[in-house]
């Protein structure tokens, strides 16, 4: 029997939980005089999704900086995004230093995102769990994994798998890829056809199945629609492309599961989060049953 692996998104929980407080000006620094509210948070979430999961394996995830592949593919990829606030940049090496003392196994690689590992990882292995806040990875499920997006705090998830899936959307996770297409994305800065959000894009697939066979029959849609996908033809085809999660990551995957077991041992546990004056998260850590 496989071991249950845990993929978490780092960089999901690490923005999640530094702008839970940031807004209210809480950023928790330690004696080293650094900002640790985004690490604290990602800490303890990760702690507690062990606590829930019980996994014996456990993969933390990262990106490894803007500048991807979907940035040769379109440059503008992402670059709606504001800089990070100078409160969370040097949380982005401080977690990762945290984790690795911790000794979680961590993975990453210049060029692709944490969906993409993420996507490679889940592909090659039959019993995980995804923790993330991304809805792109709905994608991925299968038979042998789920998405748990966070909802509230660090015990709530909206949870789905094959079957919560397929029932909720009437379509196969894999032609989510032409659903995102069509609608696009705001927040990663592309759209796919003017007019259509995900509502139409989801009816739409229901109906045709595929992109390419909607783009095979495009009489039998509305005259708006009709005239939008063609003004928008080129960019529907780029965001098909970077919409779909990469699942050929060039990463030594036997070896990201080799390396990957996780045991707990709460004495290393406490002497790290003191080490970094992290006292939030290691109050969190002594009252969970690990």
């Amino acid at each position: 029997m496989l071991s249950k692996l845990l993929i978490v998104d780092g960089m999901a929980l690490l923005f999640r939980h530094f702008f839970a407080t940031s807004f209210s000006k809480q950023f928790f620094y330690n004696s080293l005089d650094l900002p640790t509210n985004g690490v604290q948070g990602t800490i303890r979430h990760i702690y507690k999704a062990i606590e829930i999961i019980q996994p014996e394996k456990v993969i933390i995830t990262w990106d490894m900086g803007s500048e991807t592949v979907r940035t040769e593919w379109y440059e503008n990829y992402k670059s709606n995004r504001p800089a990070p606030p100078e409160e969370l940049v040097p949380q982005f090496d401080l977690v990762k230093d945290v984790l690795a003392e911790l000794d979680f196994y961590q993975v990453g690689l210049k060029g692709y995102e944490a969906d993409d590992l993420i996507g490679t990882i889940t592909k090659h292995y039959d019993d995980s769990v995804i923790i993330s806040g991304d809805k792109d990875l709905l994608q991925i499920i299968n038979d042998d994994n789920e998405l748990w997006l966070t909802k509230k705090g660090y015990t709530e998830y909206d949870i789905y798998n094959l079957n919560r899936f397929t029932e909720e959307f009437s379509i196969t996770p894999h032609q989510f890829i032409d659903v995102k297409a069509l609608m696009g994305d705001s927040g990663d800065g592309y759209f796919g056809v003017t007019g259509i959000g995900e509502k139409t894009a989801l009816k739409l697939i229901q109906k045709h199945q595929s992109l390419d066979h909607l783009l095979e029959n495009l009489d039998t849609l509305t005259k708006r629609q009709k005239e939008n996908i063609l003004k928008d033809y080129d960019h529907l085809i780029l965001s098909r492309r970077l919409a779909e999660i990469i699942t050929d990551v060039p990463i030594n995957v036997n070896d990201v599961i080799q390396y990957s077991d996780y045991t707990f041992n709460l004495d290393r546990t406490l002497q790290v989060l003191d080490k970094y004056d992290l006292t939030i998260a290691k109050r969190y850590v002594e009252g969970l049953d690990l």
